[in-house]
């Protein structure tokens, strides 16, 4: 009960001394070892000074120096460190009088490094235990009283107080202990009579000083013989030597060397190892007759880093003698950096400015020393560089801007030398992708786009196909078309065309005419799906072209109602004067408002002809007495479309000098105009006719009478208003079509006042022009200047 108390109390105390840390950022905890997976070490957020929500947050862990185990872990809802497996000192640090294990806590976000120092106890559970259960030993008689004859000591692997601290060795008539500077001896107190007792059994107890207290018990058995007075003798009490880690096998360590006394069988010597563990004797061997050790393993300086083994010299009959090698492992550089990922932002924001944090790692080396001093960088062309943050942790910071549109993922190498002789290098490799963000607005293909279409096109009909690019990736670069709101000869836009919001065609939503207008401008808007959304513009010319679908409108010869217009044509006419002229326009444009004309039909088809694209009627011949009087013409005007279109007109003319010599005039004009009024304007116009006749004749027939020869026709035009062409009627200049202004003149005999004759609407005005007749048997022309008004 006494032991448990002690042992309880030990505990107590142990816990205690795990709340204390260091100061100045670094923690100190010491714990016994065998704890039970989870328990409580200490409470670090309290030790820091630190919230519990940013041991979460900052992703807080505990990071074991080369890369041990995870011995402890954080509980991030009460801050406790605690245990996360079990724990034995014995086999992290042997016999080490000091067990202790170093890590780094680490907080990310910003880095912060705590230096960790954990002290772990020793508890006493191990018991002292002999190499062997049984020691036979073979003693003389002739032993003098105080004889010393070496026990081999057992072995505790617990340290300090709860290893050996005592031996015990049964009550008997013959022997005691002695303990000297942990060596254990048998002294002979009284002398050994064989022929009393051949045979001495002893049992003999190893006590350490735990609590409880653990023991181990070997029996010696010690045979009475004659005379063995000397035991071998080690040259030195300790080998002390040092050996390369990597040593290979059979490499000679050192050669122990005992030598006894006596001679012949008491005199020969054997060599074994005394008290080793499983380990040692794993990596060494000796020869028993020579004593030499050799290396039987590998020797790892990471993992021991020296060896303490104690050799035994036994002669013949049993006499022994004990003696300790102490072996110093050397480091060779033969463990290359390792580079651990302690943490990584993956992916990244490609907005992320120059000098993030998206990374962590931990450089180490096994090595000692100068080997284990390492170099880190990083590959280049690469925007990251490594930035050296506390001890042997680096930051991955960005040195650029990162683009995703650009590059899109990373492998970052990152490579570690340590100074060793040869030097030795590793690398590791980083994976990292680069996140999408709504950084671009979509770009259209072209700068502006043309659509033409032909109209009278078909609502619905497809005119182009608009595309946008966007590099940003998923939602960011998936483009939507829309029309900019708009007006188009004061509608909407909308009214005209739409545009598919997915793949950017562009549909006529009506039928357009080209006589209407001509063209047209739309903007359509690509938008992407981001957020906030980017977007850009585009122009859309919309290009009508012209279809032949107006048949040509003749202007002169006008037909209204039943009326009919009557062209004079003096009878002394040579061929190829002037007589009259077809005025025609059409409401198309180019190739489909070139006009061409044609004389279907006539009363003498071989008097007259007509300019094929002038429209202008002229006399083929001379006119002869016996060429009819009257004589009717049938025009026809064709465009140059495809299918062409036509329009006819008849066109009545009258060969005479005098409107008196055609009766028959007046009974036409009855039978196809009734027109009373028409009537009256003649008369009015015969009438002034006259007056300027007569004028003229007193005043200027003698003067131009020898100068010029007769002039039947004329070179002027007929002034047509805008007020009279169609009301879709298109001005397109070159194309065949008469301008708007036109000048047209008449020409009337002097005998005209008597007959009925039907001028131009009154909004044709006449210029000025010259007429000249002949005068019955003279030559004499008359000038005359006529203004006629309907």
């Amino acid at each position: 009960m006494e032991y448990k108390g002690f042992f309880v109390l030990r505990l107590i105390l142990c816990f205690v001394f795990s709340i204390l840390h260091l100061v100045h950022g670094d923690l100190s905890y010491s714990f016994p070892e065998e704890l039970n997976r989870g328990a409580v070490i200490g409470n670090v957020a309290k030790d820091l000074g630190l919230e519990l929500g940013i041991l979460s947050s900052r992703k807080a862990r505990v990071d074991f120096e080369r890369n041990r185990k995870s011995y402890c872990e954080i509980n991030f809802n009460t801050g406790d460190l605690m245990t996360s497996e079990r724990i034995d000192r014995e086999i992290l640090c042997a016999k080490r009088p000091s067990c202790v294990l170093k890590a780094d806590l680490v907080l990310e976000n910003p880095l912060e490094l705590h230096r960790v120092t954990f002290h772990v106890q020793d508890v006493n559970d191990n018991s002292p235990k002999f190499r062997e259960n049984f020691i036979k030993m073979e003693i003389r008689e002739s032993a003098e009283k105080g004889a010393r004859f070496s026990i081999e000591v057992a072995n505790d692997a617990d340290i300090g107080q709860n290893a050996v601290q005592q031996y015990v060795i049964q009550k008997n008539d013959n022997f005691i202990l002695s303990l000297d500077n942990k060596k254990v001896e048998l002294v002979l107190e009284n002398k050994l009579d064989r022929e009393k007792q051949k045979e001495v059994n002893l049992l003999l107890s190893a006590i350490d000083g735990g609590s409880p207290q653990r023991s181990g018990t070997v029996a010696i058995h010690v045979s009475v013989l004659d005379a063995n007075d000397n035991a071998p003798l080690f040259s030195q009490p300790v080998y002390k030597t040092s050996l390369p880690e990597n040593s290979p096998l059979d490499t000679v360590v050192v050669t122990v060397i005992a030598t006894d006394a006596d001679e012949g069988v008491n005199g020969d010597v054997t060599y074994q190892f005394g008290h080793a563990s499983e380990d040692d004797a794993n990596l060494f061997s000796i020869n028993s007759k020579t004593g030499q050790i050799k290396v039987t393993g590998v020797i790892d300086f990471e993992e021991i880093s020296s060896f303490e083994i104690n050799v035994q010299a036994k002669d013949g009959l049993g006499l022994t003698s004990y003696a300790n090698v102490l072996i110093d492992v050397t480091d060779v550089n033969d463990n290359a950096p390792a580079i651990y990922l302690k943490s990584l932002s993956n992916p990244i924001p490609e907005n992320v400015p120059p000098g993030t944090e998206v990374g962590i790692i931990n450089v180490q080396d096994r090595d000692s020393e100068k080997s284990q001093q390492v170099r880190c960088s990083i590959q280049q062309n690469v925007p990251f560089k490594l930035v050296p943050s506390i001890k042997n942790y680096y930051s991955v910071v960005t040195t650029g801007k990162l683009d995703r549109e650009i590059v899109s993922d990373y492998n970052i190498t990152i490579s570690a030398t340590d100074e060793g002789s040869p030097p030795l290098s590793s690398s590791k490799t980083v994976h990292l992708s680069v996140a999408d963000i709504n950084d671009n607005p979509p770009v259209f293909e072209e700068q502006s786009y043309s659509a033409y279409v032909s109209e009278n096109n078909k609502a619905g009909s497809t005119l182009c196909s608009v595309t946008a690019q966007d590099p940003d990736w998923r939602q960011n670069g998936t483009v939507i078309y829309s029309l900019l709101p708009g007006e188009v000869n004061g509608a909407p836009v909308s009214s005209y065309v739409s545009v598919n919001g997915d793949t950017g065609v562009i549909h006529a939503v009506r039928s357009f005419d080209y006589e209407q207008f001509r063209s047209f401008k739309v903007h359509v808007m690509a938008r992407d799906n981001g957020s906030p959304p980017l977007s850009s513009n585009v122009s859309v010319s919309v290009l009508i072209s012209d279809v032949n679908d107006n048949y040509p409108q003749i202007l002169y010869p006008t037909s209204e109602g039943s009326s009919f217009m009557t062209e004079l044509v003096p009878k002394a006419a040579h061929g190829g004067s002037l007589v009259s002229k077809v005025i025609a326009v059409d409401a198309d444009s180019g190739q489909n408002a070139w006009l061409s004309y044609h004389i279907v039909k006539s009363t003498d088809p071989g008097l007259f002809t007509i300019g094929l694209h002038s429209g202008e009627i002229r006399t083929q011949r001379d006119i002869s007495e016996s060429d009819s009087m009257k004589q009717n013409l049938i025009v026809a005007v064709k465009d140059n479309g495809q299918p062409p279109l036509s329009a006819t007109c008849a066109m009545y003319l009258l060969i005479s000098d005098n409107l008196a010599e055609v009766p028959e005039l007046k009974d036409i004009s009855y039978e196809e105009n009734n027109s009373k009024l028409t009537s009256y304007l003649i008369i009015a116009l015969v009438c002034v006719s006259t007056f300027f006749l007569t004028f003229i004749i007193i005043i200027l027939g003698v003067r131009f009478c020898r100068r010029r020869k007769p002039r039947l026709l004329f070179d002027g035009t007929v002034a047509i208003p805008g007020a009279y062409l169609p009301p879709n009627y298109a001005d397109v200049d070159c194309t065949g079509t008469l301008r708007s202004s036109y000048n047209y003149d008449a020409y009337l005999t002097t005998g005209s006042r008597t007959s009925d004759f039907k001028f131009i609407n009154s909004f044709y005005s006449f210029k000025p022009s010259f007429l000249f007749f002949p005068c019955q048997e003279h030559c004499q022309y008359i000038f005359l200047n006529l203004k006629c008004l309907r």
